[in-house]
């Protein structure tokens, strides 16, 4: 499925449920994932003051059409690119699916790979305190 399709669908699903799109987006429909998703949801709200803007509908098109001429492109040799690479995902990521980033890590002479359990696109806020650890682990070295 293409991430523009999976993006409408999952918004209107967010809409007709009165849910964020980022709990369909981000997040497994297991119980795990949904629980992740509605924790994350809530430390988003923790913080009152410096909070991101809500995405407009022009650079939500945007992103999309970005991401679909960046899937149509051809591949780069990634093996010119020498420096320590961490590549994470959730292991059912459905926007970007974990074998493409399996596949990214293979690519990448000096590439880590991290992969979530029970984890879609937002394994790094589903598991953000062992990303956190793992990531500064990764800088340290």
């Amino acid at each position: 499925m293409d991430v523009s399709r999976l993006s409408h669908l999952d918004t209107v699903r967010a809409l007709f449920t009165l849910q964020d799109p980022k709990q369909f987006l981000f997040f497994t429909r297991a119980a795990g994932g949904r629980r992740a998703g509605k924790q994350f949801l809530a430390r988003l709200k923790e913080r009152t003051h410096g909070r991101d803007k809500a995405i407009s509908l022009t650079s939500y098109f945007a992103q999309l059409k970005a991401i679909h001429r960046w899937g149509l492109a051809q591949p780069q040799d990634l093996s010119v690119i020498h420096q320590p690479v961490l590549v994470a995902n959730g292991d059912n990521d459905r926007m970007v699916p974990t074998k493409n980033s399996s596949e990214l890590a293979r690519r990448l002479p000096n590439a880590d790979l991290v992969v979530y359990p029970d984890a879609g696109h937002g394994g790094i806020f589903q598991f953000h305190e062992q990303f956190v650890a793992e990531a500064l682990d990764f800088l340290e070295r």
